[in-house]
């Protein structure tokens, strides 16, 4: 996940300083707010003759064709306009160039997506658009679940209320970008607190439940109606790679994952038509509690000796209430 630094979040330092700090710290991206500013041109312009670091351009305005010309002119590699000031359908010259985003604020739903299929990312705004220092609403982790789920091939890019819990949180699940500003610059330095933004080590607010994958929204089956086809199918249509085994009520019976259904080929690879249900289902896998901090997460995953794709998640009844995947995580560590 690339951090992307909000330069206008430094209230003590002039711009020129500012950037330096960043360039020199390595930011992979620059995040530029523009409150219906154009003035923001001459500091793209100032920022272009500097460094060469990717900008990334937020623009909240009713008026989005004033600053057309100004985009062709100054191409930045990353767009985006805030849907709730749109007050006429957005029609962006094809000539500009850079990826295309719409943002949106935690209360708007992601269908408004519908409309602006063409644009390459959603920027959801878990705090306040052109605020630095809010608290990130925990929300926006169910939007961003839903989001990936109905547009698997498109970015998903987060600002608003960062630290480095959020930050872990978000690589998790999948986002590509997240905008950094009052977070970034109120530690000791911007280097620490990139540092933190992208280690493992860190503190807890949040808890397993609020970003986990709820059970109606993972692949899973009642060991009662279960067959060797019914797992096999809700592994390949679930498209994550698992499969949760429940009883009828609820308790978690096991996972059955793609690695389970190879030792049980290999098992059987001369008698396949032989393979049974219970060939297939992990019945003691790693779980935790949906109460655990992201903290204990971390723990119980460094204190298993093999490596942790997929962590059934259970409450205090034992009931099977979620999974952890961390597919995006790995793919984002790459």
């Amino acid at each position: 996940m690339k951090i992307s630094a909000s330069i206008y979040s430094d209230k003590k330092r002039v711009l020129r300083e500012v950037i330096n700090d960043l360039v020199g710290h390595q930011i992979e991206v620059l995040h530029i707010d523009c409150n219906d500013n154009l003035d923001v041109f001459s500091d793209i312009k100032k920022i272009r003759s500097w460094c060469n670091t990717p900008i990334d351009l937020h623009i909240i305005t009713d008026e989005p064709d004033k600053y057309y010309d100004l985009l062709l002119e100054n191409p930045v590699e990353y767009v985006t306009f805030q849907y709730e000031n749109l007050t006429k359908p957005l029609k962006l010259p094809k000539d500009i160039k850079g990826k295309k985003g719409l943002a949106i604020t935690t209360p708007t739903d992601i269908e408004v997506f519908h409309d602006f299929e063409y644009m390459d990312f959603i920027l959801i705004m878990a705090t306040t658009p052109g605020q630095s220092g809010g608290s990130f609403d925990q929300y926006n982790f169910s939007k961003i679940r839903k989001f990936r789920s109905r547009y698997p091939r498109k970015s998903i890019h987060v600002d608003g209320g960062v630290n480095d819990e959020v930050s872990f949180i978000l690589r998790n699940m999948g986002v590509s970008l997240s905008v950094s500003g009052s977070y970034l610059f109120s530690g000791a330095s911007i280097g620490n607190s990139l540092m933190n933004l992208t280690q493992r080590e860190i503190e807890s607010t949040y808890c397993v439940r609020d970003f986990m994958t709820p059970l109606e929204e993972a692949p899973h089956v009642f060991i009662e109606n279960a067959t060797t086809k019914s797992i096999l199918e809700t592994v390949e249509n679930g498209e994550m790679g698992f499969a949760l085994i429940c009883n009828k009520d609820q308790k978690l019976y096991g996972l059955v994952s793609s690695a389970d259904i190879r030792k049980a080929l290999l098992k059987k690879i001369d008698k396949p038509s032989l393979i049974e249900t219970g060939d297939l289902i992990n019945t003691n896998p790693i779980s935790i509690s949906d109460e655990a901090t992201v903290i204990e997460l971390l723990q119980q995953i460094k204190s298993c000796s093999f490596p942790i794709m997929y962590l059934p998640v259970i409450d205090k009844s034992m009931n099977a209430v979620g999974i952890v995947n961390f597919v995006h995580l790995i793919k984002g560590e790459i």
